[in-house]
């Protein structure tokens, strides 16, 4: 896996919104925030455009995302939101100039689809973290984990036990996003490799019979029997029938993965909260799942 160079004081970001609109005034927190920082800000050509719920046509965001793959200048993209689009675009964008000049790519969400496919096409690391639209609402731990990924640090994470966590303790390389799309992109190019990797998952305002319906693919699918290890985050707004599904998300997650041996790891808190921690896809990570704590460190 290829990591893209660290950022430093001085450096460009660039700001681009591949899925749901955005105004100016939704960013104004972030921008602030990363040029008290010391670094650049690059905005997208097109990014205030509006296209019913997207931001801009299809091409007008291919072209925003595109010009900052190909901006030598550029060292770390920020996907300015998440909500539908981005899945859209994905096969038309050329990383030819990215691979020779890789860059980091930071979002979560919907931004699940260039992390699955960059991680796997390209062999390049990205970054799961929070958007510019949320900074505003996040714990300042929140933000300085991603200035310290950014920058090169390490963080150790360690956090208390979920009664359904299962002990153990395992490396390997860090995969996943949102559920939602990771189930999306079963059967095409961007497709997840699971085998001997650290799972990811998380998701929002989700029926919970659709988590076990998503839970259910990825076994069927294979994407569950070989993991190194599993890593829940947060399932935030989860919903149900007027007729209860009768479980509760965890009870699902864990239910199809019983038959298997390795570690999971409960109420890890990235995702779609004010706590949103940052993850480096693609970097091989140690998890240890203990009676008292987990950890979760790169290795």
């Amino acid at each position: 896996m290829i990591y893209p160079p660290y950022l430093k004081a001085g450096d460009a970001i660039g700001i681009v919104a591949p899925a749901r609109k955005i105004n100016r005034d939704e960013l104004k927190f972030a921008i602030h925030w990363w040029e008290s920082k010391g670094f650049r800000i690059v905005l997208g050509k097109h990014l205030f455009a509006e296209y019913y719920q997207y931001a801009g046509t299809d091409e007008e965001r291919l072209e925003d995302l595109q010009n900052m793959l190909d901006n030598n200048e550029i060292k770390a993209v920020f996907c300015a939101r998440g909500g539908y689009g981005t899945l859209r675009i994905v096969d038309k964008l050329d990383f030819l100039s990215f691979n020779l000049d890789p860059k980091w790519i930071c979002g979560f969400s919907d931004i699940t689809v260039l992390h699955a496919h960059i991680n796997k096409i390209c062999e390049v690391a990205t970054i799961h973290s929070t958007m510019p639209i949320a900074m505003n609402g996040n714990t300042m731990e929140n933000l300085e984990t991603l200035y310290k990924i950014l920058t090169g640090e390490q963080p150790l994470y360690e956090w208390n036990p979920h009664l359904l966590n299962r002990m153990g303790e395992c490396t390997g390389q860090l995969v996943g996003g949102n559920l939602s799309l990771l189930y999306a992109l079963s059967g095409s190019v961007s497709e997840i490799d699971t085998t001997n990797k650290i799972l990811f998952i998380e998701d929002v305002d989700e029926y919970l019979y659709h988590i076990d319906r998503m839970m259910l693919q990825l076994k069927r699918a294979g994407k569950l029997a070989n993991l190194a290890g599993l890593l829940v985050g947060s399932f935030t707004k989860m919903k149900d029938n007027e007729i209860a599904f009768g479980k509760t998300f965890e009870q699902i997650i864990y239910e199809h993965c019983e038959a298997y041996k390795y570690p999971i790891a409960f109420n890890f808190s990235a995702g779609h909260d004010e706590r949103n921690l940052t993850l480096k896809f693609g970097a091989k990570y140690n998890l240890s799942v203990e009676n008292t704590r987990i950890t979760l460190k790169e290795n």
